[in-house]
């Protein structure tokens, strides 16, 4: 993938996350990539650190969630003075299996690619609404509160 431009990168990355197809996802990352999230996400850690973590995180994430993303709404795609980077603002939205109630989580992607792979994702999500789309916000509050 050396000759792949972000946008290339970026299309297949959503293509990944669609399929929830963790392989497919960790492919496209550097061996010694980082891919973090800075925002509050419990039951997320902080930080994937290679491609390794990136594809068992992802499948461990992808396998234990009834979150079945249908689209990826791209608001923007912002172009850097830095050629390595992009900045994405999307909205993924789906439904909730078995149930079928849909759900909308805004998210910001800072992504950084060199020789065609992906090097680093500072990973913007909206933690309390996945956690209210999943039905844990109580599971998730009293989470951070034994944490205090």
């Amino acid at each position: 993938m050396p000759n792949a431009t972000p946008l290339d990168i970026l299309a297949r990355y959503r293509q990944a996350m669609l399929d929830k197809d963790a392989d497919a996802l960790a492919d496209l990352y550097a061996a010694d990539a980082v891919h973090d999230f800075p925002f509050l996400f419990p039951g997320m850690p902080e930080r994937y650190a290679g491609r390794e973590e990136v594809r068992a995180g992802y499948r461990a994430a992808w396998g234990a969630s009834p979150a079945q993303p249908k689209e990826i709404h791209e608001i923007a795609v912002h172009q850097s003075t830095d050629a390595e980077v992009i900045t994405v603002e999307q909205v993924v939205t789906g439904t909730i299996a078995p149930t079928g109630r849909p759900f909308t989580v805004p998210g910001l992607l800072v992504i950084r690619i060199r020789d065609g792979r992906i090097v680093h994702v500072r990973d913007y999500m909206d933690g309390l609404g996945v956690a209210h789309t999943m039905g844990r916000l109580t599971a998730m509050a009293a989470r951070l509160e034994g944490s205090a």
